[in-house]
């Protein structure tokens, strides 16, 4: 029987292997930071929106290029443009400059009639025949020079102004063919490139970083005193790349070598470190093959955080080397039959512990807790599958084992005597005094692990740019796209208010490119009133019989816009049609100010289909929310983790459960002291100190008194220990806080497990 389960494991193993293969050629891995994060479970809408500013933005580099003066400027632009442009299969520029104002030009010029800003619509309301002739007649006579469109196209000057608004979404504007700026005391040229690689796929090879970063060095070589700013998805992708892979390195490669090294000064053997290395590897392999089939793609995150597999895996390994030193190969079957009841318990509670991250709608929690589940079973199915045919040779006890097992009986145990109630005490008052001063902390922030740069030169990009936020914008639903900018419409009417109070720089909405069709005609009617009163009057005055130019019939369309690259600046706000409804979002500039988000939030009030949306705030809020449900699942697991203790051992199930409760509660009381706040991924911390934590009480009630069930969980805690501590090392503040608890947690739980083992010659019965 126990042939027939080694050879099904091996068929499994070799199908896994297969997968493998194509998983890693396949580039299948995932490094869209969106992608960890939980869908909005009452608007998917708002979910799609943000994927949609994040879609449009996610292969664009924007760099700005400045020196002390124009000339310096420009040549500074020139070496950033040649060396950027190198690898036309890596970068390409974009249409970003003074050219592209032609394509629009071209679109709107049919249209030009319909096309006013609200000042422009006031004016025309009020103003005599005598002021629109006036007017008329100074645009006649003024001196020769550039023009957007012919005099009879535009006789009262309407189209510059309406340009002149569009281009206040941005501090950029066009200057000798380029697109300039002036601000800190520089002069600056835009730029824009676009990624032939998504940046979704990029890997740790950091090829655009590279790219960059010889441009930004040949730009400063090129003119002294020249600076360069540039930020975009693909650099922070690569970043994220470079560091996963870095960590991937330190804290699976580093576990692994310590648990390897663990495992050769115990047993002084190379079968148990390559088998030991074997259930490892499946397991991960196992793990990452699993994940791939259900969820399409592993994020890299999730390699990062499942290479502490490592110290947890390996002890099933450790169980069964323990048990084995000392006794002939011929018990090998028989032991593992007395270890399975311990090593099946053990894998319940941590299986079912890592299975409760599940529970947060969090796609990259999801992942972590199905690649770590699985990959446990995977290890200990290889333990139990193959070790005993396998480790067919003898094993005996060295001096370190021997050592350490017998280290057992001078370890201090729980007693009823005035010192240890003394201890108790102290520990008690330690314990609620730092639960008294424990904060808590959700903040989406956490989930970012950016390099200081690049959110440094983001900022300065955004400050000098003006550029909106992709965090907080207005979302407007409506029946059909013109209900959706007429919406648009009602809501800038409140966000003008703001502007013109100063308290926000400016608003970027589709309807500002594209009014409604019923604006459109209502425009069309006033510019044709006013315009044809005020070529009356120039005729009048000159004795000349000018006409006025005629235009398009109909209306511009979303359809025409979209179709054209003068949507550039606005395709990404446009959703269109989702279900039976059409979207849009409305995004918001230089909004650096916090007190005035609640204000934004109260415009939307009473506007039907506009919401405001912070996702910010959102995802923190649900963070918060998540935090306080896992906090209670882990009461409610600690109960039920007591009660399965409690059918097996009985009486004595306590003397498993006690050390992790205190170890807990330590923690918790730790970050209390320190100032370390709480947050989701410190609870998530604490469910799998639940899980593991208990089988090491669990392994010391099966075999009680035995050195070998001592030897075992110190190997398995002091492995776990390295492993989920070198998480306190990841640049990820998330991993960081999650390594920090099952490092202080795995420390309290350790030292206290041998605490409360079972008394001399007594039994769990």
């Amino acid at each position: 029987m126990r042939s027939k389960w080694a050879i099904l494991w091996l068929l499994v193993v070799l199908a896994v292997g297969a997968h493998q293969v194509w998983f890693w050629f396949s580039a299948r891995l995932d490094t869209d930071v969106l992608a960890l994060l939980p869908e909005d479970e009452q608007a998917p809408e708002v979910g799609a929106a943000t994927r949609k500013l994040a879609d449009g933005a996610s292969r664009e580099l924007v760099l700005l290029v400045g020196a002390k003066d124009w000339e310096a400027a420009q040549r500074a632009a020139d070496v950033a443009r040649e060396e950027l442009s190198r690898d036309p299969s890596l970068l390409k520029p974009s249409a970003l400059d003074a050219s592209s104002l032609d394509v629009a030009l071209e679109l709107y010029r049919p249209y030009r009639d319909r096309l006013l800003t609200p000042a422009q619509r006031a004016w025309l309301t009020r103003a005599t025949a005598e002021e629109l002739g006036g007017t008329a007649l100074m645009k006649l006579y003024q001196p020769a020079g550039p023009r957007l469109t012919d005099w009879e196209a535009d006789p009262l000057g309407l189209w510059p102004d309406w340009w002149a608004a569009r281009a206040a979404e941005s501090t950029a504007r066009p200057r000798d063919g380029r697109l300039w700026l002036s601000g800190e005391g520089r002069e600056w040229v835009l730029l824009a490139f676009h990624s032939q690689v998504s940046a979704f796929a990029l890997g740790a090879d950091g090829r655009i970083t590279g790219v960059v970063e010889r441009a930004r060095a040949a730009v400063t070589a090129a003119v002294p005193g020249s600076r360069m700013v540039v930020a975009g998805v693909p650099l922070y992708a690569e970043a994220a790349a470079s560091q996963a892979s870095n960590e991937m390195s330190t804290i699976g490669i580093g576990s692994m070598a310590a648990v390897l090294l663990l495992v050769w000064l115990t047993f002084r053997s190379v079968r148990p470190i390559l088998l030991v290395g074997v259930s490892l590897v499946i397991g991960c392999a196992v793990a990452i093959s699993v994940t791939a089939l259900v969820f399409d793609r592993v994020h890299l995150l999730t390699l990062v955080f499942g290479s502490s597999l490592v110290g947890v895996a390996e002890d099933y390994g450790f169980h069964y080397f323990a048990a084995r030193q000392g006794k002939p190969p011929s018990e090998r079957g028989a032991l593992m039959r007395g270890l399975l009841p311990g090593m099946v318990m053990a894998l319940l509670t941590s299986v079912v512990a890592y299975l409760a991250l599940g529970i947060a709608p969090f796609p990259g929690l999801r992942q972590m807790a199905l690649f770590s589940a699985t990959g446990l079973v995977g290890a200990f199915l290889t333990v139990a599958c193959w070790f005993p045919h396998l480790d067919t040779g003898a094993l005996p006890v060295t001096p370190f084992a021997q050592r350490f097992a017998t280290s057992l009986a001078r370890w201090p145990r729980f007693t009823s005597t005035r010192a240890w109630w003394t201890g108790t005490a102290v520990l008690a008052l330690f314990i609620l005094g730092g639960l008294w001063r424990l904060k808590t902390r959700d903040d989406v922030r956490q989930l970012q692990g950016a390099p200081a740069h690049l959110i440094a030169d983001q900022r300065e990009l955004g400050r000098l740019l003006g550029l909106p936020s992709p965090a907080q914008f207005f979302l407007v639903r409506g029946q059909d796209a013109e209900q959706v900018l007429e919406r648009e419409a009602k809501l800038k009417e409140r966000l003008d208010v703001f502007v013109a109070d100063r308290m926000l720089p400016g608003y970027r909405a589709v309807s500002d490119w594209l009014p409604s069709a019923e604006q459109q005609r209502a425009d069309a009617r006033l510019s044709a009133r006013a315009e044809a009163q005020a070529v009356a009057a120039v005729a009048e005055a000159t004795g000349e019989a000018p006409t006025r130019a005629r235009f398009a019939d109909g209306v511009l369309t979303p359809e025409q816009l979209l179709a054209s690259p003068a949507s550039a600046a606005i395709r990404q706000q446009w959703l269109g049609a989702m279900g039976d409804q059409h979207f849009s979002i409305v995004m918001l500039r230089g909004l650096d100010a916090p007190s005035l988000l609640p204000h934004l939030a109260e415009a939307a009030r009473g506007l039907e289909g506009v919401r405001w949306v912070d996702k910010t705030q959102e995802i923190s809020g649900l963070l918060e929310r998540y935090r306080e449900l896992m906090g209670g699942l882990i009461v409610l697991g600690y109960v039920a983790v007591l009660l399965l203790l409690v059918t097996r051992f009985r009486r004595q199930a306590w003397r498993a459960w006690l050390p992790t409760v205190v170890g807990t509660l330590f923690t918790l009381a730790v970050f209390g002291w320190v100032g370390e706040p709480l947050q989701l991924f410190s609870v998530l911390g604490l469910m799998l100190l639940l899980g593991m934590g208990v089988d090491y009480g669990i392994f010391m009630l099966e075999h009680p008194g035995e050195g070998s069930a001592w030897l075992a969980v110190a190997l398995a805690g002091v492995s776990t220990l390295l492993s989920f501590g070198l998480l306190g090392l990841s640049a990820t503040p998330a991993l960081r806080s999650f390594g920090l608890t099952m490092l202080l947690g795995e420390v309290a739980i350790w030292l206290l497990t041998p605490c409360c083992r079972l008394p001399a010659g007594k039994d769990v019965s």
